[in-house]
């Protein structure tokens, strides 16, 4: 079969041999071929480096509040969440640097770098021990370049954007959330079956580390860091195509480079729409880093688990939301091609704000609080002394006493809490996939590598506030208050989005060169 090339601008019917190729120079069959398997291998590529990306945030997160409290005796629930932004401050610093370095030069230079930052850094966290005062610091810093390598995930989204038609957009960017669930999904699963290690572990002399409970989890992102790397300067190429998924010709990096995407980038994008988006996702990323920050001392001071408990007992939770949220990813795709995508995205955000109404507290039953410990302190420690060992001690579990808010707000149940998580698991995953879809389309085929790092600076920057926030406020006026404003915030996007819901549609559509 003779092969027909495509042009910028043209139809099959009206191309010439003056219009510049998209097309690649082998004209056959074959050619076309490996550009598509390679364009694919590509992008699961992208795929392997969004889910180790994941693993490496979630594998300590639900250990990293014990991990403070063992290293430093006198942080409390305020300075983890500013741990936790930490991560985030420092990928919404990365993400328009190097969104704007894979605009300009080859994405592997963006990705290898970034991922070596993330290396090092997760090896820098399991030392964060060592020093003899200050230690509380030293996981601040080593969360906050941990973050700064995630700063690839804008590269690793504009990838996928590019390398794939307005089909195909949808399902890609499904395939990728999914991939980051998974990461969810594996990382406190993985963080949970290495807290048998122990709190004490075992110690490597020679170098000078504990491997126990706490540092084993780095050090696993840290190897999964070097097979990230790997794959993407073995495997990954460049590759983009139109929204009607005809492959573009390989770019050259050159001062005539972009010249093949003239015609269309003449036409504008809607910066309403691109602003609305952002805040849309901003909300959406601050709600879940509010969840995801305040569920371990939740817990805790909640349902009196110990630190072990609550290690173990959040992993698997939030191991379950992941599986959850992979099933969700699997009807968005489904969902989205019947309804459209703004339907989905609006009915994640009613799912959200459910979940959260659900943990307001209510009742007469009041949480269990630390006084009986502190009381009887002399006691316990002569007890345990005697019968565990010198070396011993007994923890205190309960809600602490400085929180004042414990002796009159209600105690919230672990069904509110299981049925929270739930409704989370289904909300979330649908608003996530939804948003960056959304964005991408909007944005149409314009180099996206700024762009999405500015969408990935938003969720950043939410993630680096929502942890301050919930911190600052569950500490000072509890749950009942803090749940209140979130759901308040929930309702608003709401109302954005229903408000400019006509704006939010694709760059081609809006344009009047594919129907809505």
């Amino acid at each position: 079969m003779k092969c027909r090339r495509q042009f910028v601008g043209t139809s099959n019917a009206d191309s010439d041999d003056t219009t510049p190729l998209l097309g690649d120079d082998a004209c056959s069959d074959d050619s076309q071929d490996e550009d598509y398997k390679s364009r694919w291998r590509s992008i699961r590529v992208m795929y392997f480096t969004m889910f180790l990306s994941s693993v490496g945030f979630t594998i300590v997160i639900t250990s990293l509040w014990p991990y403070l409290q063992r290293i430093d005796e006198s942080v409390n629930a305020s300075f983890l969440g500013w741990v936790v932004a930490a991560y985030s401050l420092g990928q919404m610093l990365a993400s328009p640097i190097f969104g704007l370095w894979s605009n300009h030069r080859r994405r592997m230079e963006p990705l290898v770098c970034s991922i070596l930052i993330n290396l090092s850094a997760n090896i820098y966290y399991a030392y964060a021990y060592l020093p003899t005062d200050n230690n509380r610091f030293h996981i601040l810093l080593s969360r906050a370049f941990v973050g700064f390598g995630a700063g690839n995930v804008a590269v690793v989204r504009s990838y996928v954007a590019g390398a794939t038609s307005l089909k195909e957009r949808t399902g890609a960017m499904a395939n990728m959330s999914a991939c980051q669930a998974l990461g969810f999904i594996l990382g406190p699963a993985l963080q949970a079956c290495l807290s048998f290690i122990g709190e004490n572990g075992v110690t490597v002399k020679f170098i000078d580390l504990q491997v126990n409970m706490y540092t084993a989890p780095a050090l696993l992102a840290a190897v999964f860091g070097v097979i990230n790397i790997l794959l993407v300067v073995f495997l990954l190429r460049e590759h983009r195509v139109d929204e009607h998924g005809r492959h573009l010709r390989a770019i050259n990096y050159t001062s005539e480079d972009g010249d093949y995407l003239h015609e269309e980038t003449e036409e504008s994008i809607d910066q309403v729409a691109v602003l609305t988006s952002n805040i849309l996702f901003f909300i959406v990323m601050f709600i879940f880093a509010v969840f995801e920050t305040i569920a371990t001392p939740l817990s805790m001071d909640m349902f009196a688990w110990t630190r072990k408990e609550a290690v173990l007992y959040n992993g698997i939770i939030i191991c379950c939301i992941g599986f959850e949220s992979i099933l969700v990813f699997l009807v968005v795709k489904v969902a989205s091609q019947r309804v459209g995508d703004r339907p989905v995205l609006l009915a994640g955000l009613a799912i959200i704000f459910c979940g959260f109404f659900i943990l307001l507290p209510w009742g007469n039953q009041y949480p269990k609080i630390q006084w009986a410990d502190i009381k009887n302190h002399s006691l316990v420690t002569q007890m345990s002394a005697a019968t565990l060992g010198s070396n011993s001690s007994l923890e205190p579990i309960g809600c602490p006493f400085q929180q004042t808010w414990c002796q009159y707000t209600p105690v919230i149940h672990l069904a509110q809490f299981i049925s929270s998580d739930f409704l989370i698991g289904i909300g979330y995953p649908a608003c996530n996939v939804m948003s960056y879809t959304l964005y991408s389309k909007i944005l149409g085929p314009k180099p996206q590598g700024v762009y999405m790092g500015w969408l990935t600076a938003s969720g950043s920057g939410a993630r680096t506030l929502g942890p301050v926030f919930v911190s600052q406020v569950y500490t000072i006026l509890g749950p009942r208050w803090a749940f209140s404003l979130i759901c308040g915030m929930v309702m608003g996007s709401i109302i954005l989005l229903a408000a400019l819901y006509h704006r939010l549609i694709a760059f081609s559509i809006r344009h009047g060169r594919t129907e809505g």
